[in-house]
């Protein structure tokens, strides 16, 4: 299969270096970046550059960069795009790039689906991606009534070739409810968290609770801007709602309220504990 990817930074990189790691398959890549696409082609984590020439070729394309680069991208190179192409996105938002996207391919013809790899470090880019990012993470497409079976046969056989544990199917507006609370609001509350001045006073007083809330503060924060604004309704309910949890927890410490503030945490144990472990 020929495999184009669209955007070479620390996911598409690390669907280049899994497919060339894991499968038979040809990768095809094309990144803004000059170094990125030198790093690439020297690592041996594509066979070439994904260009308007080769891209009529490819059997699956994967789109690998923020949401609405992604839109650009697909509006200008989509009559190139084969009628039997598989296209999937790999946006962290759904619905506005599902929204965009799927009559783009309706108009073309070619296959759409939007998708999103729940795996990913703190640091971005080439450099940092990995043959095994994917290994075990499970990986969430978005189908629909008029979504082939058979390409969702095809698409579980390569992710499942190239390290995620299975497919997770949703639609565009539960992927982004949920997501605001699993993913975002985790990088907004780490990145106001790391603002208290004891931040800079804490060495040799911190360990792994400190590591675990501070990781994710590490992160693109343009990209995430537009993440958090393609979905700032969904996060606000989850900020607000976590504003209230807080403050509850303030005014037992306030009031010395021993027995509020026991009760609170053995809330919160037993939530975490019905969730699991992930």
């Amino acid at each position: 299969m020929n495999v184009g990817i669209v955007g070479l930074g620390l996911i598409g990189g690390s669907m280049a270096k899994s497919i060339k790691t894991r499968t038979s398959h040809t990768a095809w890549g094309i990144d803004l970046d000059a170094e990125t696409m030198t790093l690439a082609r020297l690592s041996g984590a594509i066979d070439g550059t994904l260009t308007r020439e080769n891209l009529p070729a490819c059997d699956l394309v994967l789109v690998a960069i923020r949401p609405q680069a992604a839109i650009d991208w697909a509006l200008e190179n989509s009559c190139a795009i084969g009628k039997s192409a598989i296209l999937v996105d790999l946006c962290g938002v759904k619905r506005s790039v599902c929204a965009a996207l799927k009559p783009i391919a309706d108009q073309y013809g070619f296959a759409y689906i939007g998708g999103h790899p729940m795996a990913g470090r703190e640091r971005g880019g080439f450099v940092h991606s990995s043959e095994e990012l994917f290994s075990g993470a499970s990986m969430i497409l978005t189908p629909d009534a008029r979504t082939d079976m058979r390409m969702l046969e095809t698409l579980k056989a390569f992710f499942t070739d190239i390290g995620f544990a299975g497919l997770t199917f949703s639609t565009p507006d539960e992927h982004d409810r949920i997501i605001a609370f699993t993913s975002q609001l985790a990088h907004l509350v780490s990145s106001a968290y790391v603002k208290s001045p004891e931040a800079q006073r804490r060495r040799g007083f911190s360990a792994g609770s400190f590591r675990d809330m501070t990781r994710v503060a590490l992160l693109d924060e343009a990209m995430w801007t537009e993440l958090f604004f393609s979905n700032a309704d969904y996060l606000t309910e989850q900020l607000e709602i976590l504003i209230g949890n807080l403050e509850e927890y303030r005014a037992a410490l306030a009031e010395k309220d021993a027995i509020r503030l026991q009760a609170l945490l053995k809330d919160g144990r037993e939530k975490k504990a019905a969730a699991g472990g992930n």
